[in-house]
């Protein structure tokens, strides 16, 4: 293990070893050997779709033995297919499409994708790789909806601050092929779904929105959602779910028999990377969970509140006595309230940094760090931020109002204007939201 730079040093140096730390756990070339299922009598087949679509691809393909046949497609996020692999692909084919909002590259790769499944034997394996953004990336609107239905849907969805598990349970619903229909076309064959989690609680059903394992959610929940987010919803979408004609299946169906699933990655494993390497540097850490959800400003305001009160009872603060990092994940929300003419850019990684850094207040001796683990916050270029105890006063020098940025959704903004976004480019893995406070 590589030590971190000194936390007392270099903070923003220590705490990017962490991010580091919990991106590389959840990078599926050192997980994928320990997951593979053998060599089926007849083909095997590969689907997915994710933002760590291409290195799971590559990281199988590298595995597989050379003389079994193996074929497939899986579909990604613009630029998230890993350089050595796009110089020289493998024998699983990697497209790219658009996230979060799904285009017609998304729909086309859906449409090939589904087209593979049907026609399979009992003796035929399918092994799914899936991981976040598969919702997006896997754009095949169920029967009567177009594109531009689930666009609209999309967009409103991202707007609204519901909770993943809300998003995704619509998302299956108005799908041909999420919400476990994948799986119903590649009957009778053998399903073996490979998943990196980007949910709380690391449901399958939910990571991108479970193409090939049962639903427990109904049409009846999907209409209850839009209605307590105010999504309004096409014509063809409204008729389909009040008349029930977009169920999707259900656990026990005969469909799933025989499948198993497996997971590669979770946040918590990673969360839990970051903290050994905390430790080895001397550092203690607490993880205080990997499912935390809720406003990203809200959250950044609890956790500011935690790190302020362990910097004042210093070594007196009991099991969270100082020096420390605390360590959080899960999938925060921002419901975008505003005009749109005069909104700016960031995504929530962002939001939960500014909101943290105007809770603290300057708080000397915390410093903080959240990121997005696939590298992107949102749709913009940069991973998330970094904070620390001149943050504001450095802002008010530069003439940047922190508060002002966060009311228009500004994030990136503000934290460029100071130098201090956190920019990795696509890490090619994605378990979600990484935060790290340290409290010196």
């Amino acid at each position: 293990m590589t030590l971190p730079p000194s936390p007392h040093a270099d903070p923003a140096g220590f705490l990017r070893a962490l991010y580091d730390a919990a991106v590389e756990r959840a990078l599926p070339a050192a997980q994928m050997a320990a997951l593979l299922p053998a060599p089926p009598r007849g083909r095997t087949l590969v689907l997915g779709a994710g933002k760590a679509g291409g290195s799971m691809a590559a990281a199988l393909d590298a595995l597989w033995p050379a003389d079994a046949p193996l074929s497939g497609l899986v579909v990604t996020r613009y630029g998230h297919v890993p350089a050595a692999w796009r110089a020289r692909p493998g024998r699983i084919e990697v497209v790219e499409a658009a996230h979060p909002v799904p285009n017609d590259a998304g729909r086309a790769a859906a449409g090939r994708i589904a087209a593979l499944a049907r026609g399979l034997t009992a003796d035929d394996l399918v092994i799914a790789l899936v991981s976040g953004g598969g919702s997006a990336l896997l754009a095949l609107p169920a029967p009567g909806l177009t594109l531009e239905d689930k666009q609209a849907v999309n967009k409103a969805l991202l707007r609204s601050g519901a909770a993943i598990d809300e998003m995704n349970c619509v998302r299956k619903h108005l799908s041909a092929i999420k919400g476990g229909r994948l799986a119903a076309l590649c009957a009778p064959a053998r399903v073996v779904t490979i998943l990196i989690s980007d949910v709380p609680g690391d449901d399958p059903a939910i990571i991108a929105s479970g193409p090939t394992v049962p639903d427990a959610t109904t049409c009846a929940d999907a209409l209850a959602i839009c209605r307590r987010h105010g999504i309004e919803l096409p014509p063809a979408a409204r008729a389909g779910l009040e008349s029930g004609a977009f169920e999707t299946p259900k656990p026990g169906d005969a469909a799933f028999a025989g499948h198993e699933v497996r997971m590669l990655a979770t946040p918590q494993q990673s969360l839990e990377a970051a903290a050994e390497l905390a430790r080895a540097a001397g550092i203690a850490a607490h993880v205080l969970s990997d499912e935390i959800e809720g406003e990203s400003r809200e959250v950044g305001k609890v956790h500011a509140a935690l790190a302020r009160a362990v910097a004042r009872r210093g070594t007196a603060g009991g099991p969270f006595a100082a020096p420390c990092v605390i360590l959080s994940g899960g999938e925060t929300t921002v419901t975008v309230r505003g005009d749109a003419s005069t909104l700016g850019r960031g995504g929530r990684a962002g939001e939960f940094a500014l909101g943290c850094a105007i809770a603290l207040q300057g708080q000397p001796r915390v410093w903080g760090l959240a990121a997005d683990t696939d590298g992107i916050d949102g749709v913009e270029d940069n991973a998330g931020a970094r904070f620390g105890p001149d943050t504001l006063a450095r802002a008010a020098a530069a003439g940047v109002a922190p508060q002002a940025h966060l009311d228009r959704h500004d994030s990136y903004g503000f934290f460029a204007a100071l130098g201090d976004l956190v920019v990795t480019g696509p890490t090619y893995t994605n378990v979600n939201d990484f935060r790290a406070l340290l409290v010196g």
